[in-house]
């Protein structure tokens, strides 16, 4: 990121609450690709990936898996674990970057193949996707206008990177995660949330071909303009100081000290980037979830994969707060205090 390049200040924090989270599901593709793996296949330097990353393995989706097929997984996983029916959800709010195709949505997919009943809107906001999809959902649960709601991230970026790109091939994997919600008191959901976006990154993280400004043609696909493109560095500094930014934001919204949150459950990007923002907020390790060391980035996935494992291993109890924060490609970030 250019010293230069003035970023615009961020929106005003904001309170959601009057929802709550039913339940939670999780998936990830069975098929495991490790660090031993990648340098056998394509030479990555495995102990450069532990040492620059923290991560030691990933999922790939089967080649008959799509975006869909994973989200459809964990969807279901969360509808058991609350309790309720498909003919219970009025409303379907999925966050991806991978969809199946550009349309029909793979919300649209998803709400066909589960026999929904209700609206279904995609939203893509990259790794920030799920924080987006839920503050979305949350405020049509506020506003009356759905009482039990399904929210999922997902995203097989696995397809979208160059396998020969040993700076982002070996970051991402895939799977999917999902919340039911439904009407909650004034004390449950989100006591503080920032969402926000700086444009003016959008080409430090970007897939430039395959869309309408570029249309797929065989001397695009031929230098590789359909993969993802990353500027590491510029997207890790940037990464570290919106997590730190807007955590203090929320919390100070909030009038709270980062004590009194039980949990934080920060975008799974790169233990570098978690473990440096956690440091300059005096957050202890303790109290900060990870398992990016299992599944890598999952993108819009993180968040609610992450959650799902954590409500999984007893580390979050209904009354809890937990801080969750998501940011990615956008640039786009969404950081919230929810209150479980």
């Amino acid at each position: 990121m250019s010293e230069e390049r003035a970023t615009p200040p961020r929106p005003r924090c904001r309170r959601l609450t009057g929802f709550k989270v039913l339940g939670t599901g999780s998936y990830v593709p069975d098929k495991v690709i490790d660090n031993e793996q990648l340098h056998k296949q394509l030479g990555f330097d495995s102990d450069w990936i532990v040492k620059r990353t923290g991560i030691l393995e990933r999922r790939h989706a089967a080649p008959h898996q799509a975006t869909s097929d994973l989200c459809i997984e964990a969807a279901k996983k969360a509808l058991t674990a609350s309790n309720v029916t498909a003919s219970d959800i009025d409303l379907l709010v999925l966050g991806t970057f991978t969809p199946d195709m550009s349309f029909p949505s793979t919300a649209c997919q998803v709400q066909d193949r589960l026999r929904l009943s209700c609206a279904a809107v995609e939203i893509q906001a990259a790794c920030a996707g799920f924080i987006y999809a839920l503050a979305t959902a949350a405020a049509y649960v506020k506003a009356g206008l759905s009482d039990c709601a399904l929210v999922i991230g997902g995203d097989t970026a696995s397809r979208i990177i160059n396998p020969m790109d040993i700076k982002t091939y070996p970051l991402f994997g895939d799977g999917a995660g999902a919340f039911v919600i439904t009407r909650g008191t004034d004390e449950e959901g989100f006591i503080a949330l920032s969402l926000g976006a700086d444009g003016g990154g959008g080409d430090l993280l970007n897939r430039p071909a395959c869309g309408s400004r570029l249309p797929p043609t065989p001397e695009l696909l031929a230098q590789g303009m359909h993969y993802m493109h990353m500027d590491g560095r510029a997207v890790f500094r940037w990464a570290v100081g919106i997590l730190c930014d807007t955590i203090t934001d929320v919390l100070n919204f909030a009038s709270l000290e980062s004590d009194d949150v039980d949990l934080y459950i920060p975008h799974q990007a790169n233990i570098r980037i978690i473990n440096t923002a956690i440091d300059v907020l005096h957050i202890p390790r303790t109290k900060v979830f990870h398992n990016l060391e299992k599944y890598g980035n999952t993108s819009a996935a993180s968040i609610p994969l992450a959650f799902d494992e954590a409500l999984q291993q007893n580390r979050i109890n209904r009354g809890d707060l937990v801080c969750v924060s998501g940011f990615g490609a956008g640039l786009a970030w969404g950081t919230a205090l929810l209150r479980y």
